[in-house]
């Protein structure tokens, strides 16, 4: 009998902490997402109730204008302008990340050569300096090639530059692919760019997926690399339409602002959906395999 007692009580006392776990996990989702229902609640709200009726997070009148009238954008540029460039330069990013950071990981966990050691300390070094350093250098230098009020700069260096972060994340994921692979391929007489193309390429998958889901993420949020760069708003990307609903001047249109701000997310989130299991597989295996 006291062993059966003793078993009961183990199991009550576990139960009770599977559900404070729970229930600690859920009050926590629900205060980091609560920014964001009350930016939906909010896109459906008269002007002047967002801030005066903050609280309630039910509309009432809903508007649905708000919508209509952001989507509008200014002038003679719709918002719909502003969601194609969004997706124009986003998707370009990604592919010159991942095609550039691919390349470069592979050099470095794979293959000998001199100062393999030098260049990756420069490579870890480099994840540590902020971006705000090397903003005005790199202007001059895309300034005197003419390419202000383009895409070029926001483009251009994924190709050749990648990212020190995702090259160092596909770094650790390479490593923890057996090198016998390789030197099986070797035998069956592979080169290097095949042994990259046919062996590595496809079992980084996840690695693959993890880096495009964040090169995404940070490309579509990114709001000062098109601020400095671009100037025609015919050019601009969602997040500076998004800046041009704010007038300190004037009355800012806070409703369609976060209307539009509502639907500017729905590209990250229906990524994030998508691909969340290769995203917990990619930073799973890569923290591992290290």
């Amino acid at each position: 009998m006291g062993v059966l007692r003793i078993g009961r009580g183990k199991v009550i006392v576990a139960r009770q902490n599977t559900f404070l776990y729970h229930l600690f996990v859920i009050l926590f989702g629900v205060i980091m997402i609560y920014p964001i229902i009350w930016m939906m609640a909010s896109s459906l709200k008269p002007n002047t109730a967002i801030f005066t009726e903050a609280s309630s997070l039910l509309a009432s009148p809903v508007k649905w204008d708000n919508y209509a009238i952001g989507w509008r954008g200014f002038g003679n540029v719709g918002f719909d302008t502003f969601f194609l460039n969004s997706a124009f330069v986003t998707v370009l990013v990604v592919i010159g990340t991942l095609l550039s950071s691919t390349t470069v990981a592979f050099g470095f966990a794979r293959l000998q050569f001199r100062l393999k050691t030098f260049f990756f300390v420069c490579l870890m070094v480099s994840m540590m300096i902020p971006m705000q350093v090397t903003m005005i250098p790199q202007y001059i230098l895309f300034d005197g090639l003419n390419w202000i009020n383009s895409y070029k700069p926001l483009i251009v260096p994924a190709f050749f530059g990648g990212g020190p972060f995702f090259i160092f994340l596909i770094i650790q994921f390479i490593r923890g692919i057996p090198r016998e692979l390789d030197e099986a391929a070797t035998i069956d007489g592979c080169s290097t760019y095949g042994i990259f193309a046919r062996i590595i390429l496809p079992l980084c998958k996840p690695a693959l997926v993890t880096a495009s889901i964040f090169a995404f993420m940070w490309t579509w949020d990114d709001f000062l690399g098109p601020l400095i760069y671009l100037n025609d708003t015919a050019l601009y990307t969602v997040s500076l339409g998004l800046r041009m609903f704010s007038d300190p001047a004037a009355v800012t249109d806070w409703g369609a602002m976060f209307a539009m701000a509502t639907l500017s997310l729905l590209p990250q989130l229906l990524v994030f959906l998508f691909f969340q299991k290769f995203l917990v597989q990619g930073i799973a295996t890569t923290g591992i395999k290290g």
